[in-house]
């Protein structure tokens, strides 16, 4: 039986394979999540909707963790579901928890394990085998965790999100009871629009970066590329009607995609190789759309932390980067809502 002590109990291989070795394909290939429970209003469900039963672990590095930080605090569930981030070096051994000596990772709820009887967990990977001993699997961000009962509820991030967009809605107050990510109305428009979003663009960073023959990577920058092309048009087309995806009503959509585009300038253009072109200078819809969210809606700022963004990905991909050494620009990590780049600036004034 893999114990957390076992060496390469989690997986065949190392944690930092992100392609196998012996894979001639040099595709990057997503793993699919593990635990895949869900906390329901239902009633005599296993995992019932609690004030202060469940934790949230993430990291503000991960886009897929980042995007169940910005849905608790849209949904106003700070009082309801705990939350801590781990430190954003991702080693051989996985995601770690801060030690009080860290001086290098600042951010809200950067501290050591917070959950009791974790007193010794040094890294998420023991989080992981508390709940399945014989677990093998990557360690990943985000992680729901039943301190009731001492297990992982679920750590599939689309899933967590849509938990929180409905099933604590009996224990917040109705301004936030009001908001709906996944309404009725939009269903269809919204699965759809997750579809390729989540393929070509969400997961398309990571298959162009990671990919490990040229044929792999130029396949895969071609289609992000692509895609985004798409999206400007959206955002481009549909301007007028409001600022975020669909119009006047904030859905999963602008927090999904949000959680790519926010990283794409600081990381992806560079450590992923994803230079086509870049947001601020070369998607004007989706740098205004992207810009809106971040400076006029606190969730969207108050849970990106671009240190610990450009730290883990620079800092942690040593097959990519070997010297670990991080880029200082772009500068800024984000403009204003009313600054351009001058090259954007010099055509506009034309």
């Amino acid at each position: 039986m893999a114990t957390k002590d076992t060496p390469g109990a989690h997986s065949e291989g190392k944690i930092t394979d992100w392609v196998k070795p012996d894979d001639k394909s040099g595709e990057f290939k997503r793993q699919q999540s593990s635990f895949r429970d869900f906390i329901s209003r239902e009633p005599g469900a296993r995992f019932p909707p609690e004030k202060g039963r469940y934790h949230l672990y993430v990291s503000y590095a991960c886009p897929w963790a980042s995007r169940t930080l910005i849905a608790r605090k849209l949904k106003g569930l700070e009082d309801i579901i705990s939350f801590s981030v781990v430190h954003w070096h991702m080693g051989d051994k996985g995601w770690r928890f801060p030690t009080p000596e860290d001086t290098d990772a600042p951010g809200k709820n950067v501290i050591p394990d917070p959950v009791p009887g974790h007193e010794g967990f040094t890294h998420l990977r023991d989080v992981y085998f508390q709940a399945n001993p014989s677990y093998k699997g990557r360690f990943t961000v985000p992680v729901l965790y039943d301190k009731k009962t001492q297990t992982i509820v679920n750590n599939e991030s689309s899933e967590i999100l849509r938990m929180f967009g409905t099933e604590f809605n009996d224990l917040i107050d109705e301004q936030y009871r009001a908001i709906d990510f996944y309404p009725e109305a939009l269903r269809k428009e919204i699965d759809e629009t997750h579809e390729w979003q989540y393929d070509k663009i969400n997961n398309g960073v990571y298959k162009s970066g990671f990919a490990t023959t040229q044929e792999a990577y130029q396949r895969n920058v071609v289609a992000l590329f692509e895609a985004l092309d798409r999206a400007e048009a959206h955002l481009e087309k549909t301007a007028a009607e409001g600022p975020y995806w669909f119009g006047q009503t904030l859905t999963e959509v602008d927090i999904r995609l949000f959680v790519t585009i926010i990283r794409f300038d600081p990381v992806y253009v560079q450590h992923f190789k994803c230079n086509i072109r870049d947001i601020r200078s070369g998607y004007p819809a989706l740098h205004r759309w992207m810009r809106h969210l971040y400076w006029t809606v606190p969730a969207f700022r108050e849970t990106t932390n671009f240190l610990h963004i450009k730290n883990h990905y620079t800092k942690s991909h040593t097959q990519i980067n070997p010297l670990s050494i991080t880029p200082v620009g772009p500068v800024p990590d984000i403009l204003p809502l009313d600054a351009e780049v001058p090259a954007v600036g010099y055509q506009g004034r034309r």
